[in-house]
């Protein structure tokens, strides 16, 4: 299970906006380009591990900043459908 976290906390990490308006189109999340740019900025090389409750929390918390808190619900969304075992 350790090999799957591993590829999804990659991508997390390195994914870009159009991967994300991807995903999120996928799961039926509500996220536009501008939310998905400023979210995919702040994600790129930040190494951080969605499987972790405190750093999803503190993720969460820095994309309501960005993108406001209705954005960083849906991002909560598309994280948690990623973290279902």
């Amino acid at each position: 299970m350790k090999i799957f976290e591993n590829i999804i906390n990659h991508k997390i990490n390195t994914i870009t906006a159009d991967e994300l308006l991807k995903y999120a189109g996928q799961f039926n999340i509500s996220v536009n380009r501008q939310q998905a740019k400023k979210i995919a900025e702040y994600l790129r090389g930040k190494k951080i591990n969605i499987f972790d409750n405190t750093q999803r929390t503190q993720l969460i918390k820095e994309i309501a900043k960005t993108a406001g808190p209705e954005t960083a619900r849906e991002v909560n969304k598309l994280f948690m459908e990623l973290t279902k075992s």
